[in-house]
């Protein structure tokens, strides 16, 4: 019995395809691995990335965990954003629409913005942004688990819990209970209140509550400053 000879285009064409195939799977997986790339880390004291040390120049993806011991720091560059950490903190990166966002689960977190779609911080159920497509700093510190300390350092903020929305304007700072029902909570000690005497900030269908504090002196707007002048870098997406 004779074989059939498959003829010489077909074997060429199967050759082909494969090679094809091939290329596709090798740009489809380098794709993926490339989007997922949030930034690089701008400054790295006793911080980590997982379980790993982390410095300078390392490149971070959605997913990672950062955090710093109590004496640490650690600031990434994420596009038209930078996230900075403080000592005894910790936070989830990850790519949202329409940006970069972190997940603040303990300590304290400022991050710089140059414009309103740069960056978003979630806080438990509360999720914060720039309130305008101005440079914009807030620092958040996490006080337990459904109270927080927001501060609107330049431009303002917006703090969300479902469908209540509220702005937090430039040089104010807030104690937030996310938990309306939670007891009324104490001043922080030696921050001084404002509008002592009067009812805490709370409307009918509020998701949280917010008490007006005094904000300290003296903070930085380098990180501002830092943002904005990485936008006009031509590998930055502002």
């Amino acid at each position: 019995m004779t074989r059939s000879r498959v003829p010489e285009s077909f074997v060429i064409a199967r050759a082909a395809l494969a090679i094809l195939l091939s290329l596709a799977l090798l740009v489809s997986t380098l794709w993926a691995a490339s989007s997922a790339v949030l930034g690089t880390v701008v400054f790295a004291d006793r911080a980590r990335v997982g379980d790993a040390g982390i410095s300078a120049g390392a490149t971070v993806f959605s997913g990672d965990r950062l955090s710093t011991d109590h004496v640490g720091t650690v600031q990434v560059r994420v596009r038209a954003a930078r996230l900075l950490l403080a000592s005894s903190s910790s936070a989830t990166l990850a790519q949202e629409e329409p940006g970069p966002s972190a997940t603040l689960t303990a300590g304290t977190a400022t991050f710089s913005t140059a414009n309103s779609k740069a960056f978003t911080l979630h806080v438990a159920s509360a999720v914060l942004r720039p309130n305008t497509d101005q440079p914009t700093v807030g620092k958040v510190t996490v006080l337990g688990s459904n109270e927080l300390i927001v501060k609107g350092i330049r431009g303002s903020l917006e703090i969300a819990v479902e469908d209540d929305v509220r702005e937090i304007p430039e040089g104010a700072a807030y104690r937030v209970v996310l938990d309306r029902n939670a007891p009324e909570p104490q001043g922080p000690r030696g921050a001084g209140t404002k509008g002592m005497g009067g009812p805490p900030i709370k409307g009918a269908k509020s998701k949280f509550i917010w008490y007006a504090i005094a904000i300290s002196g003296g903070v930085t707007i380098w990180v501002a400053h830092e943002a904005t002048e990485s936008c006009k870098k031509p590998h930055d997406h502002c």
